[in-house]
């Protein structure tokens, strides 16, 4: 295949799975299967007889993909919903991934007729969650999930790969080398997440020491720095035995908190390369599966997923939250929404380039699941999420025709304020309202239009008001807006 060839297909399939992805979205059909099934249409089998099957090369994609993947991620985490759940979302991405693994890898032993460290094996593989599919999903049917349900599942799938990574590289050490322990599993843990988190900390503050004092001509240039920074922080992280994957996402949490220049554009520059990155990671992992190797399976498959859906992603959640105060419906819910995602299949490629006899199996498997999750699961969220009285309106977004960057040691922000139709500001000039001296209303949306506002403008209901001001400031505006005695 020439090299135009390959650019040609690369364009093209890329092209069509975002196209089809908007396309499928009305549908509530989860994303990574649209990217999935593009591939595996492209593929030797499908319709496009595109031959591949070089697995190191799809691991490499994956692993490069999934550093920038986990690192935007932790970029666009907001710290201030996410502080209060930290405790139960570590340990559901820790001691909740162990569970799972362990509960799903006795399953595996006996359906698969696999020794007790396969069975391990796979269960590790199959261990994290991915909460991309689900909000994609929610998002198609303009729901959202009650507090503190969305950043709790954010930050667990954040976080819980570089556990799932860890288990599945230990337990194909335990299958590959002869003679080591089980027992050190605890010690090599704390020193994989630990030096992890330390490097993506370290990293994520001599990142911020060093933009702030670069002062690069070429507000262009700040992104692509940040690109070597990433992969730095990964690489390091491997230097010090910690795990580069936590190491990555630490950093990107830690960089999301703080302000620094140009963060703007760095946040949507790494938001549209992780999509790139799900894409080609999608398309060659789709690539890679051959259908007719995956059939024999379907039955053991249907039944694996089934019981990782309704007994260990439960048990695992119920025993991990026991110590939290939490609704029962709550729970339930966030034991629905585990669905497997990219991770679980770009893990299961590393048992061929470790020569694990049942490789080619564990693939096939983690293949299956994956898709049958996501399609069991992702297509049913909305409905549970119903059933279960944890669905919200999802707030519309309002792209404005002005962008703000807040810079550091400046305290004001960038604020939404919604006019509630029961508010006695309705009918009053902008002049006739107490605003605060340094409350600045910059903008009105109102039925999609924007209005520049002077003291005559009048306020109408349901109009959006694009704020500039402090919290202070913010909080005596909205109650002007909405006084106490009426909330």
């Amino acid at each position: 295949m020439t090299f135009e060839t390959v650019l040609l297909w690369g364009s093209v399939l890329v092209f069509v799975s975002v196209i089809s992805s908007k396309i499928l979205d009305r549908f509530a059909i989860p994303v990574l299967l649209v990217f999935l099934g593009i591939g595996m249409l492209a593929g030797s089998e499908g319709i496009g007889k595109l031959y591949f099957d070089n697995i190191v090369m799809a691991k490499s994609i994956g692993i490069v993909a999934l550093i920038f993947i986990i690192f935007s991620g932790g970029l666009d985490t907001d710290w201030k919903e996410t502080k209060p759940i930290v405790l139960p979302g570590i340990i559901l991405s820790t001691a909740g991934v162990l569970l799972t693994a362990v509960i799903t890898g006795v399953f595996a032993m006996y359906i698969f007729n696999f020794s007790l460290l396969e069975g391990m094996l796979l269960g590790s593989i199959v261990s994290s969650t991915d909460a991309a599919a689900v909000f994609t999903t929610l998002r198609s049917k303009n729901i959202s999930l009650k507090k503190p349900l969305k950043p709790l599942l954010e930050f667990e799938s954040g976080s819980n790969d570089p556990m799932a990574v860890f288990l599945t590289i230990s337990f194909i050490g335990l299958i590959s080398v002869k003679d080591t322990s089980l027992w050190l599993m605890g010690p090599n843990f704390l020193l994989d997440m630990g030096m992890g988190a330390i490097a993506g900390y370290l990293m994520a503050k001599f990142i911020v020491f060093l933009i702030k004092r670069l002062e690069l001509e070429y507000e262009g240039l700040y992104p692509v720095i940040m690109v070597s920074l990433v992969l730095l922080t990964y690489i390091i992280a491997g230097f010090v035995k910690g795990n580069g994957f936590l190491a990555v996402y630490v950093a990107g949490l830690m960089l999301g908190k703080v302000e620094f220049p140009n963060k703007k554009i760095i946040k949507k520059f790494h938001d549209g390369i992780a999509w790139l990155m799900q894409i080609i990671m999608f398309l060659a992992l789709g690539l890679l599966v051959f259908p007719s190797a995956i059939i024999p399976l379907i039955g053991k498959g249907l039944l694996i997923t089934i019981l990782l859906m309704l007994v260990a992603r439960p048990v695992s959640v119920f025993l991990s939250l026991m110590p939290f105060k939490m609704k029962f419906a709550k729970k339930t819910m966030i034991s629905w929404v585990g669905l497997r995602g990219s991770v679980p299949i770009i893990l299961a490629t590393f048992p061929f380039t470790a020569g694990i006899p049942q490789a080619e199996t564990i693939f096939n498997i983690v293949f299956f699941v994956v898709i049958a999750s996501v399609f069991i699961q992702g297509t049913s969220i909305p409905i549970v999420s119903r059933f279960l009285k944890l669905d919200v309106p999802m707030k519309k977004k309002i792209n404005y025709p002005i962008e703000f960057e807040k810079m550091a040691g400046m305290d004001l922000e960038l604020t939404d304020v919604p006019i509630p139709y029961e508010s006695d500001v309705i009918d009053k000039k902008i002049s006739e309202l107490n605003i605060p001296a340094k409350c600045l209303i910059v903008l009105i949306s109102r039925n999609g239009q924007f209005i520049v506002p002077s003291g005559s403008t009048v306020i109408e209901s349901a109009d959006v008001l694009l704020v500039l001001a402090n919290e202070e400031d913010l909080i005596a505006l909205q109650n002007i807006i909405i006084p106490l005695k009426k909330i």
